[in-house]
């Protein structure tokens, strides 16, 4: 029979637990897990009657941890965290020529680049599988903190992720949000200011992605009001194919800007000021210790130092023209 740390530790109870923690929010959590709502909260209780105390309480709608949750959740973080350590350590004794490298990248960054990179890496490394996922930014998070991806390519700076000390980074590419419009009478205009953006609507991304809670703050900072979105999509090439259908206005990053130009059918300008955030690797600390995530990312330095990373993407455009 099982004691009752072995019922905690031998199901999915943890992962429930920690995914109520991050959202405090029993439907949003429910929804993320792909469980219902019932079946959480009865792991849930479960979890507190295990260790005798409740372990979140609520005052009106909103759920807070109680002090033995708090216990709970740092409990559970050391837990994943010497998995985790323990994981790479074996994973450093391993041969940079085989295995596998798990990467996570945010479904509103243009591909194009990556995917002749990853094509060119397994030329000359046969032997190493890549998997390449769109996500979501909250899937990268969730992924990256149970060591299920090596690498996340993804916008920074976050301003969402509060505790930075596990994860390194390294830069990319700068990146600028081009403003994408049908006015003519801007049509001239290289840089075009935030308050005149607004005068027709936008298709944008959903709320809770990242450039869209970027677009807010810079609007909210210049005492702008935000664009009024008449459509949500989550990837540029759907915002793309909806302004050329539509003629309503959008923001995209340059990069998709500079691989989709002959698809677009629409003005572009720089906004006044500039929207600029960094395009970057994120990983947990130690993972570049590994011998074929350190081989990764020479590779990945070494393949854009004759192109950079915006040529390879002209280069790519230019040969899906011929």
């Amino acid at each position: 029979m099982k004691t009752p740390q072995e019922s905690i530790f031998s199901s999915k109870t943890l992962t429930y637990f920690l995914q109520l923690a991050d959202t405090m929010n029993y439907t949003q959590a429910a929804q993320l897990l792909g469980i219902t709502q019932p079946a959480l909260t009865q792991q849930i209780k479960k979890l507190e009657r295990t260790v005798g105390a409740p372990l979140f309480y609520s005052i009106g709608k909103k759920l807070h941890l109680s002090e033995a949750g708090v216990t709970m959740l740092e409990a559970t973080q050391q837990i994943y965290e010497v998995l985790n350590v323990a994981t790479d350590r074996i994973q450093e004794a391993s041969d940079a020529s085989n295995g596998k490298i798990n990467i996570g990248l945010l479904a509103s960054i243009e591909d194009s680049a990556f995917n002749s990179f990853i094509a060119d890496y397994y030329q000359h490394n046969e032997h190493v599988q890549v998997t390449l996922r769109m996500m979501t930014r909250h899937e990268i998070w969730d992924k990256l903190e149970n060591n299920q991806i090596d690498l996340a390519i993804m916008y920074l700076p976050d301003e969402t992720i509060k505790h930075w000390d596990p994860y390194a980074t390294k830069k990319i590419i700068d990146e600028s949000l081009v403003f994408l419009h049908h006015d003519e009478e801007m049509s001239h205009r290289k840089r075009v200011k935030l308050a005149e953006t607004i005068a027709q609507p936008w298709v944008t991304y959903p709320e809770g992605y990242f450039l869209n809670q970027f677009i807010h703050e810079k609007f909210k900072n210049k005492l702008v009001n935000d664009p009024q979105s008449v459509a949500q999509f989550t990837t540029p090439y759907q915002l793309m194919q909806f302004i050329n259908r539509t003629g309503v206005n959008t923001a995209l990053p340059n990069s998709f800007y500079q691989a989709h130009q002959d698809q677009i059918h629409a003005y572009a300008a720089s906004f006044e000021p500039g929207i600029n955030f960094e395009l970057s690797f994120v990983y947990r600390k130690g993972k570049d210790d590994i011998p074929r995530i350190a081989q990764f990312l020479e590779s990945f330095d070494k393949y854009f130092q004759d192109s950079d990373y915006l040529s390879r993407v002209k280069e790519n455009r230019v040969k899906l023209n011929e």
